[in-house]
C-alpha cells in the first residue's frame, strides 16, 4: 500500500494533525510525518514533494495556519493528491488558513477538508487508497457501519429517556 505524507507548517501544528495519525493509524496506513514550512524552508518542502511519488506516497496531507501556503506550494510541485487542512489560529481563528488553502489558482487542486479536520483528511487519504486496495475499502465500510450503530445506539438511550 501507497504511504500517506503528512507535512505541517509548524510543530505547533501537531495537535491537529495527531487526529490523522490516529486515524490512519487504526486503518493500518502506513504514513510518514514531517515539519516543512512553506515560507522558512521552502527548499525541504519542494524537495519533499517532487520525489513523493518515487519514495511511495499516494497522497499527501498538508497541515498549516495563518498564511497556509504549505498544501498550495506542495500541490505546485506533485501531481499526487493533496489534502489541506487549514489549522486554526488565535489571530482569525482559522478563516485566513481555510481561505488560503482553499482559494488555489486552476491548475493546482488542493483538496481541503474543515478547519482543524484532520480525522476528514486522513478518512479522505483512505478513501483514495481504497480505489486499488479492496482491504482497505472494507476497513471503510466497517468503520462507517459501527459509526452509524454507535449513533443509533445514543439515539435509542435519549429515545428511553424523552420519549414516554
Amino acid at each position: 500500500m501507497k504511504k500517506v505524507g503528512i507535512v505541517m507548517g509548524s510543530a505547533s501544528d501537531m495537535p491537529v494533525v495527531k487526529k490523522a495519525i490516529d486515524t490512519l493509524d487504526s486503518l493500518g496506513i502506513p504514513y510518514e510525518v514531517h515539519v516543512y514550512s512553506a515560507h522558512r524552508t521552502p527548499f525541504e518542502a519542494a524537495e519533499f514533494s517532487r520525489n513523493a511519488k518515487q519514495n511511495g506516497f499516494g497522497v499527501i496531507i498538508a497541515a498549516a495556519g495563518m498564511a497556509a501556503h504549505l498544501a498550495g506550494a506542495v500541490a505546485a510541485n506533485t501531481t499526487l493528491p493533496v489534502i489541506g487542512i487549514p489549522c486554526k489560529s488565535s489571530n482569525l481563528d482559522g478563516i485566513d488558513a481555510l481561505l488560503s488553502t482553499v482559494m488555489m489558482p486552476s491548475g493546482i487542486p488542493v483538496a481541503t477538508v474543515a478547519i482543524d479536520g484532520a480525522t476528514n483528511a486522513a478518512l479522505l487519504c483512505a478513501e483514495i487508497l481504497a480505489l486499488s486496495c479492496d482491504e482497505l475499502a472494507n476497513k471503510l465500510v466497517a468503520k462507517r457501519e459501527a459509526d452509524a450503530r454507535a449513533v443509533l445506539e445514543k439515539n435509542a438511550a435519549i429515545e428511553a429517556e424523552y420519549n414516554k
